[in-house]
């Protein structure tokens, strides 16, 4: 019997503890997405696409044909999203589709797709848009979730670093054009162009392939690298402490309901059931969550 709209949902989605076909759907899924970027790679080796070439091109169409069937399950499934802001099964389909995660798994297959409906067009440059199949695995992981979360929440730091990261740029770029235009015109030929050493000496990269020669322009040099470590250092300060924020507030968001439920001394299989779902919403795991019941109860017996 064919599964139900929200048992397929269930299965497609990050399965939850227990739930072994949704598990063995998760891990096949992330397998094939890594074995077709591997693929990707290997193809743009001549010496082994000349060999196997029609290997590669059997597991592009398999890879296709699931990825593509998966894409359709999903569609269909999404009616069954309880989390939709949407009412009607045609709403809860369009918000999926237009979502990061929809349009991700609709470009996994398009560069495969579009050149057997265009015909003779030359798509070949499509071909390396299938390294974006990466991204599907956001499915599973909630990592670029939690990045965007997190600089969001801490947006008016992270604005600000940007801000003094800007000018440092055009204060290094412009300052360098004086100091080295006459000296190397054809490296410095104007703000724009020096832009390109500036961003590269403010995050501390340096290529080595444009550098000052004046005693003026080595000077400024100095001071932009110094600038680069500060900024460079602010932003990732700032993400860092963002992320640190974010699981804190989760943690604390999470004690709240546990000590909540326990206030009357019983925890109802609502409030257990309610719990569980925001301990896996949280990304918290199992032991992680039974350590801060237990301390919690601890410090309620305490007299």
């Amino acid at each position: 019997m064919f599964p139900s709209q929200q048992r397929t949902m269930e299965i497609l989605n990050k399965g939850a503890e227990g739930d072994v076909v949704s598990r063995v759907c998760d891990t096949f899924l992330s397998v094939l997405i890594l074995l077709n970027l591997v693929a990707v790679c290997l193809e743009s080796v001549n010496s082994f696409h000349a060999q196997y070439g029609y290997e590669l091109f059997l597991f592009e169409t398999v890879s296709v044909v699931i990825f593509v069937i998966e894409y359709s399950l999903r569609i269909w499934s999404a009616p069954a999203n309880q989390d939709s802001k949407s009412f009607s099964p045609s709403g809860r389909r369009f918000e999926y589709i237009f979502s990061f995660t929809g349009v991700i798994d609709l470009m996994a297959i398009l560069p495969t797709i579009l050149p057997l409906l265009l015909g003779g067009v030359d798509l070949r440059w499509l071909r390396v848009l299938r390294l974006i199949r990466l991204l599907k695995i956001s499915h599973y992981s909630s990592a670029l979730e939690d990045l965007f979360s997190a600089v969001y929440q801490e947006r008016r730091s992270f604005l600000a670093a940007l801000y003094l990261m800007g000018i440092a740029l055009f204060l290094s770029s412009s300052l360098m054009y004086l100091a080295e235009y006459e000296a190397q015109p054809e490296k410095f030929a104007s703000i724009p162009q020096t832009m390109w050493w500036a961003l590269i000496t403010l995050t501390t990269v340096g290529y080595g392939d444009v550098s000052p020669v004046t005693p003026l322009g080595q000077i400024i040099g100095a001071f932009t690298a110094i600038m680069g470590v500060c900024t460079v250092a602010l932003l990732t300060g700032i993400v860092a402490s963002a992320f640190s924020n974010q699981m804190s507030r989760r943690e604390a968001i999470f004690e709240a309901e546990i000590t909540s439920a326990m206030s009357d001394g019983v925890i109802t299989e609502d409030e257990q059931k309610h719990i569980e779902e925001l301990r896996e919403r949280f990304k918290i795991t199992e032991e992680h969550a039974r350590a801060i019941a237990d301390l919690l109860e601890e410090k309620r017996n305490k007299p």
